[in-house]
């Protein structure tokens, strides 16, 4: 089931994603590959993928120490969230409509 990332995931995966854009970078210049839209995507796409392995090592540890951590169970059904919906807003109504007849 897909779970959202933690904090600690989003904080060091997008520090991890511009250190290594810039070294990427550095390195790309020197072995000499010419500026454009080819080293600009493989800097791009190559950064991505190690801040996405830095920030699964940062859940797997996060994981490893505070043990699995329980997923919100969402109600399926649509029709009891639209009655309860529904009952919350009826008796602001009612109070409405009485309020327009005196």
């Amino acid at each position: 089931m897909f779970t959202l990332p933690s904090l600690w995931n989003l904080i060091i995966s997008t520090i991890v994603f511009f250190i290594a854009a810039r070294y990427l970078h550095r390195y790309l210049e020197e072995q000499g590959l010419a500026k454009g839209m080819t080293r600009g995507t493989l800097v791009f796409v190559l950064a991505s993928l190690v801040s996405w392995g830095s920030g699964e090592m940062v859940d797997w540890t996060q994981e490893k120490i505070q043990g699995p951590q329980t997923t919100a169970q969402a109600s399926g059904d649509l029709l009891q969230l639209l009655t309860m919906i529904g009952q919350a807003q009826q008796p602001v109504t009612t109070e409405l409509k009485e309020l327009g007849s005196k």
